[in-house]
């Protein structure tokens, strides 16, 4: 039997990444013999989804990385999406690096994941390069995020926004309700449908169906973090009944390893909110 740890930086006020992650990777095991996953979590305050909680959050990742670094994970997974699209595109790849920079000071040379990477590089194994997607962010987050994917260069065609600020009230959304929420969506021009641009807003017992009954690849900010977890620690990316993703077709190679950088807690506030992406954010 081989243990993997799996290390996560979290929000304060995050419930689902320690409920849908490991509900994902506990499926796994049944499927895939002589594997077992253990989760261990370090957290940073923030309690509503606003750019000024999302910069102290931010702030924080110093401390948090480091009491990660005690359990000695075998993978560290940042979670929090929109804290990082918050701070102006392509910031995850800083992100990453401060966060391996603090563990590499303790001596731990690990796979560091964040979830905003991890679903971009999802899309991009998948070929997706037209997306919709689901939010529960209020429609300028909505558009914040739209913009960070299309830097990217993958096209947002249309987007949801659920206005939900309050953090503990996006956890308490019925993922049930997304089997609806998706049809609000126009995925006619759409490669892949993200039905949960957060890793807070619960989708998993939605992904399968929505996909079953839309026709095309449907993912989430938590399917792409684990397709990205098991990639970086060399498994076969498959858990079963998480849509195309995880279905053993799709892979994609390790991230090379960032250089690191130093966490900086007086940073500078995020950048303003962008403006109203075309067709983003309902």
């Amino acid at each position: 039997m081989r243990d993997h740890r799996i290390g996560m930086i979290v929000p304060s006020s995050n419930l689902t990444m320690e409920t849908e992650l490991p509900r994902m990777l506990h499926a796994r095991e049944q499927v895939v013999p002589g594997e077992r996953f253990t989760f261990h979590s370090s957290r940073m305050r923030m309690k509503h989804v606003t750019p000024e909680e999302l910069v102290r959050m931010n702030a924080q990742t110093e401390r948090a990385s480091l009491e990660l670094a005690d359990a000695r994970p075998d993978v560290v997974a940042s979670a929090c999406l929109v804290a990082i699209m918050a701070q102006g595109p392509g910031y995850h790849c800083s992100a990453e690096a401060q966060i391996s920079g603090v563990l590499q000071g303790e001596g731990l040379d690990v796979p560091v994941v964040s979830s905003a990477g991890a679903l971009l590089r999802a899309l991009d194994a998948m070929g997706a390069r037209r997306i919709a997607m689901v939010t529960p962010y209020m429609k300028p987050l909505t558009r914040l995020v739209a913009g960070y994917v299309e830097d990217a260069g993958i096209e947002v065609c249309d987007a949801l926004s659920l206005e939900v600020s309050d953090n503990l009230a996006v956890a308490a959304l019925d993922p049930d309700d997304l089997r609806e929420h998706w049809r609000r969506v126009d995925v006619g021009d759409a490669d892949a449908l993200v039905l949960s641009a957060c890793v807070q807003m619960p989708s998993l017992a939605a992904v399968q169906p929505v996909e079953d009954a839309a026709g095309l690849p449907v993912l989430s900010a938590a399917t792409a973090t684990v397709f990205t977890l098991l990639t970086e620690l060399g498994l076969e990316p498959v858990v079963p009944g998480a849509g195309r993703l995880l279905g053993g077709e799709v892979r994609m190679a390790p991230a090379p390893r960032p250089a690191p950088e130093p966490v900086d807690a007086g940073a500078a506030p995020a950048p303003p909110l962008p403006e109203p992406y075309p067709a983003a954010a309902q």
